[in-house]
């Protein structure tokens, strides 16, 4: 339904309607960033030349660039528009609907039994989202969280359900969700020059910088390092950089599994359930410290669907 529709379905409903197109307030900078402050004064002026009057629309992702064309925002879509728009503001709270009654603690389309999480932090939230929750992009955080505004995930089909909210406190400690991420390249750089080496790492990350290719896990030993990106638009090229600096072994089709919760890195009976319930999946990675919020495991694509049953098994005994 266009916007111009859903102002008319509103106003038919007895709602007073008013629609403030995107592209007289939506803008991102030459770096594809978007502008909140300029965003912001854009904003206040519409919203002050209309008063305070009934219900406002407006299109999601669209955007006018640094070149004052039509664009948009890049990632995300209309959630991300929404999250920009509250920070804004400064709303009181930016509410997302969707067809499901909020964030659950594993992928109900590849395992039976699970739950709605009633509240998340806005860490948790954003590494759910960046590893593989499908009901929210990751994007969609940072702009909420930065001006500390809750975000609501609620059902349309279903709207009198709680859904989840999302805020700056946790609800207590442990794990909370799982999350799987597919598509996984994993790249191993073995070379014996790293040993004792200064600027090995350094040289290493200056390739996928210079591609703009985001690594999403990392493992270092004293003669290798592996890392995983989703992203082979410039694989080759990355490929042929990383070839004066040692060994390069490649494995396709992996997928990252999170274990996401307030201080889940620090509660030692979690490890214990992860590593119990899943002795008979081959691990290709482990990342375990870099947050207090998630412990992310590799697993070979086809152990994916099974990992995420093992773990609804054995950390929320749900089979």
């Amino acid at each position: 339904m266009s916007t111009k529709l859903f102002c008319v379905f509103l106003e038919e409903a007895g709602v007073e309607a008013t629609l403030v197109p995107a592209l007289d307030f939506m803008s991102i900078d030459e770096y594809e960033e978007p502008e909140i402050p300029r965003i912001k004064t854009k904003l206040s002026a519409l919203l002050e030349k209309h008063g305070n009057k009934g219900v406002f629309v407006t299109q999601g992702y669209i955007c006018r660039n640094a070149r004052g064309e039509v664009d948009n925002l890049k990632r995300g879509g209309s959630d991300y528009s929404a999250s920009l728009i509250g920070a804004a503001i400064q709303a009181k709270e930016v509410q997302i609907w969707t067809d499901i009654d909020g964030m659950h603690n594993n992928d109900p389309r590849v395992v039976k039994k699970t739950f709605p999480i009633e509240q998340l932090s806005f860490d948790e939230a954003a590494e759910l989202a960046y590893f593989g929750a499908k009901i929210l992009h990751p994007a969609s955080i940072w702009p909420a969280q930065h001006f500390n505004i809750p975000v609501k995930l609620l059902n349309t089909m279903q709207p009198e359900a709680k859904g989840t909210i999302i805020t700056e406190l946790p609800s207590g400690d442990g794990a909370k969700a799982i999350a799987a991420k597919d598509g996984i390249i994993a790249i191993k750089i073995k070379s014996s020059r790293m040993l004792l080496a200064y600027g090995f790492l350094r040289k290493i990350f200056e390739v996928f910088e210079k591609y703009r290719t985001p690594i999403d896990m990392i493992t270092t030993s004293e003669v290798a390092v592996s890392i995983t990106i989703d992203n082979q638009t410039h694989l080759d090229q990355i490929l042929k950089e990383l070839q004066p600096f040692g060994t390069v072994e490649l494995d396709h089709h992996q997928a990252i599994v999170s274990i996401v919760g307030n201080e889940v890195a620090a509660t030692p009976s979690i490890l214990k359930k992860l590593f119990d319930c899943l002795n008979e999946v081959p691990l290709r990675m482990i990342s375990y410290g870099g947050s207090r919020h998630n412990i992310s495991i590799l697993v070979g694509g086809q152990y994916k669907d099974k990992t995420l049953q093992l773990l609804n098994k054995g950390l929320f005994n749900l089979e």
